[in-house]
């Protein structure tokens, strides 16, 4: 992770919040292994159900958000994946400064319209401050694949360029779903581990 952001001190983790996408759920994908192994280190794990996550209402996602995640602190994490990143992005940016977070893992990310998804267009009309957001939090990492058949690569690395945040890249993961074969990420699990 980067750790750019030198007015949140670095503390060790103890709560995850993690936020999923369009068409998903808590127990979808590499979330469930994710929490359970957070959960083995003694990390509280907060999975956020989306309400209609078939048909995503920009308000009540980010109420949902807003309510799991409460007041951020240097000891918590986000990890948000696809939709759920512009939705995590857009509640930091309406949180009353000053705050601080201790980490953000951002997966697939993006916060433009997607040619792939444009029955999103609407949910994704409004950008976000996201150089703003950046300086209130201290580690950011985007995680990406160069195979994802929703999210262009580009749009995952000009958002890891505006967070200032470090980019990995997964070779073959595609949008990091259990249809890609991805039921758990261990460099995720160690990017918290190590903070």
């Amino acid at each position: 992770m980067n750790v750019t952001a030198s007015n949140v001190p670095v503390r060790p983790v103890q709560r995850v919040v993690i936020v999923h996408g369009y068409e998903a759920s808590p127990d979808a994908n590499w979330f469930p292994w994710l929490q359970n192994a957070l959960e083995a280190e003694g990390i509280a794990v907060t999975v956020v159900p989306l309400p209609a996550p078939d048909d995503p209402e920009e308000a009540a996602w980010e109420d949902a958000v807003s309510v799991a995640l409460k007041v951020p602190d240097a000891a918590t994490v986000i990890v948000a994946h696809s939709l759920g990143v512009v939705t995590v992005l857009r509640v930091l940016a309406a949180l009353p400064e000053p705050w601080g977070l201790g980490g953000l893992v951002l997966v697939a990310g993006f916060t433009e319209p997607l040619e792939a998804l444009p029955e999103l267009d609407g949910f994704l009309a409004t950008d976000v401050d996201v150089e703003r957001v950046a300086t209130s939090i201290g580690d950011r990492t985007v995680i990406r694949s160069d195979t994802d058949p929703f999210v262009p690569p580009a749009a995952s690395d000009d958002l890891a360029k505006r967070l200032d945040a470090g980019l990995q890249v997964h070779p073959g993961a595609g949008h990091f779903m259990t249809e890609d074969g991805v039921t758990s990420l261990p460099a995720l699990l160690d990017l918290i581990l190590s903070r």
